[in-house]
């Protein structure tokens, strides 16, 4: 439980870090990139000037998150579990 709260408490100070920076920067440009998994296939979508950087750490985010469960995964079915 400890862990789960500092994780929402972090997850609070980082957004309102980024709040607090682009109100003060002023002339920031927004980007935005969603990835979404098709069975094993990524489909990437994108608009703004850093699109494609969001798109590719989403992409290896999301592959990322699937080499670990896969891995824990085979970790509990050799421990039996």
């Amino acid at each position: 439980m400890l862990l789960f709260t500092a994780g929402l408490v972090i997850l609070f100070v980082g957004v309102i870090l980024v709040v607090a920076a682009s109100a003060f920067e002023g002339n920031g440009s927004a980007s935005s990139g969603i990835v979404i998994f098709v069975g094993p296939i990524p489909i990437a979508f994108g608009a703004g000037p850093n699109a494609g950087l969001l798109i590719m750490v989403g992409v290896i985010l999301a592959a990322l998150s699937v080499a670990i469960f896969v891995i824990m995964r085979r970790k509990m079915v050799e421990e039996g579990g």
